[in-house]
């Protein structure tokens, strides 16, 4: 899936107008139905006007790629956090209002138990020595100061849900950290928890929260993880359309920079091989001075005899160029 493509249909396209001529070449192009803008964040031409413009500085950056992947992952986690928050905070608010209701609730419990228990009895069932009756009566025996402090703790724990989903779906990075640490502590509780009495439910809750605990703080470069918060925002600017021109110099037409890797030019003299350039437009403008010590040559002169001396300017040819052996004494 291409999510910056996917950003892009749902909620426009991203065209800035730069100020900078230098920039202009890498995000406007002239077609025949009029300008073309580059996208910066699917990085598609589209044929149509910039909102906005200013220095290159100030552009916007949006979210490309793996970005826009990495905010849906976030905002499925805030999503999840969001039910949870809805889940534990109706349970504080049953606790506390059974708090202050306690002995009106026990009545109510007491009423309807002694209309079941002649049906239940009929099929062969005790109501009384059941686990579930047994667990309620055992609730209704606790204080009231206890069950304030039960509801105030599940409040609290609503709330810490509630923080993790706003900074989640807003991707804030003190959000990042928040749902890292707070999903970290409660994992010791959660393995209690299935030591006691495990189900399924139980285990695909722990093995979701350990998941997002890894992603978290390895996607998100947190607490120094992969060079940390600096290497983070590096890979967001890397990805960045609108970024600074190229610097390197323009070839020289005509002209053949030698490498260290090339078969060296031949050096010989004129005199004793005979013929003046072949092309003296092409020698006028091919030859190079090197910034290296000059290495000396032996010409071979009449006699058998050398003369040794500084090897003059070489003249780079064109490896088609048949005249490779003529040089210029």
């Amino acid at each position: 899936m291409d999510w910056s493509r996917r950003a892009c249909s749902r909620r426009g396209h991203v065209l800035f107008e730069p100020e900078e001529n230098e920039y202009l070449s890498q995000i406007r192009a002239d077609t025949g139905l009029g300008t073309a803008w580059r996208c910066l964040r699917c990085g598609d031409f589209v044929l149509d006007v910039p909102v906005a413009s200013g220095p290159a500085a100030e552009a916007p950056m949006p979210l490309r790629g793996k970005a826009l992947r990495s905010r849906f992952i976030m905002r499925l986690l805030a999503v999840e956090r969001i039910f949870r928050f809805l889940l534990v905070g109706a349970g504080a608010y049953a606790v506390w209002k059974f708090s202050n209701s306690e002995h009106a609730v026990q009545l109510l419990f007491e009423r309807n138990l002694t209309i079941f228990r002649p049906v239940a009895q009929h099929y062969g069932y005790d109501l009384d020595s059941s686990s579930v009756v047994q667990t309620i009566r055992k609730i209704f025996t606790y204080k009231a100061a206890d069950l304030d402090l039960a509801a105030a703790a599940l409040g609290g724990y609503a709330a810490i849900e509630l923080i993790e989903a706003v900074g989640l779906w807003l991707a804030k990075r003190w959000g990042e950290y928040f749902a890292a640490v707070a999903t970290a502590l409660f994992l010791p509780i959660e393995i209690y928890e299935l030591t006691e009495h495990a189900t399924k439910f139980k285990i695909g809750t722990l093995a979701l929260n350990i998941l997002a605990v890894v992603y978290l703080v390895w996607s998100k470069r947190l607490f120094g993880i992969r060079g940390g918060a600096v290497a983070y925002e590096a890979e967001l600017t890397s990805e960045s359309l609108l970024h600074e021109p190229a610097t390197m110099p323009l070839p020289l037409i005509g002209v053949r920079q030698p490498s260290p890797a090339a078969k060296p030019n031949r050096a010989a003299v004129g005199s004793a091989v005979g013929g003046p350039y072949p092309n003296p437009d092409l020698a006028s403008t091919a030859v190079t001075e090197n910034a290296a010590p000059e290495p000396t040559v032996q010409i071979p002169l009449a006699g058998g005899q050398a003369r040794t001396g500084a090897a003059e300017p070489t003249l780079l040819l064109d490896q088609a160029d048949p005249s490779d052996d003529i040089v210029q004494a």
